[in-house]
């Protein structure tokens, strides 16, 4: 239904394609058979070079600002609401198992203090090619992995295998914790 309101605007554009996405943002009003009233609908429509077809995307909002601020805004939130999914998935800090309020409240700040220095340590650590990954993706391939512990007279050695990690990578890894302790050292 809502494709239909905005079926002028779904048009290519005209001239050739530009390499950078054609964004265009528009709003009109709207009301569903379950409404009330009719609801302000924004419009983002992002022409992308070589796509056949625009990609659309659409949100009923109550706000009075201008579509792009309001798609930005919901950006935004969405963007949050990642972090708080990501948290609920690493973390686990949805796991509020005691009885009483008081625990349970000590136990979520623990958490919280988990997944913050969690997201530190990957911000300041991971090298370019892994900044990407997720703290669920950090706790599978970097944390909840098995090792052999082999113990000699002057030096421990964790054998891990690198299914998950490869030597380099967990080597620069290490290396760039190193420099850590190093600055707070000196610092």
């Amino acid at each position: 239904m809502l494709e239909r309101k905005i079926t002028r605007w779904l048009k290519r554009p005209l001239g050739r394609p530009s390499h950078k996405p054609k964004v265009f943002y528009h709003s009109f009003r709207y009301q569903a058979r379950s409404w009330a009233c009719d609801r302000r609908v924004v419009v983002k429509v992002e022409w992308h070079a070589g796509e056949l077809f625009p990609r659309v995307g659409f949100i009923v909002t109550n706000l009075k600002w201008h579509s792009k601020q309001v798609v930005r805004f919901y950006n935004r939130r969405g963007t949050a609401e990642q972090w708080i999914k990501e948290g609920k998935n690493a973390v686990k800090w949805t796991k509020l198992s005691c009885r009483r309020f008081k625990d349970n409240a000590v136990r979520l700040q623990l958490f919280a203090l988990a997944y913050n220095l969690a997201n530190f340590l990957r911000q300041l650590v991971l090298p370019k090619p892994i900044q990407g990954w997720t703290l669920t993706t950090l706790r599978e391939k970097l944390i909840k992995i098995g090792a052999k512990v082999v113990a000699h007279a002057k030096y421990v050695i964790f054998q891990l295998a690198e299914v998950a990690v490869p030597r380099q990578l967990f080597a620069r890894i290490l290396e760039r914790i190193s420099q850590l302790r190093l600055a707070c050292a000196s610092g």
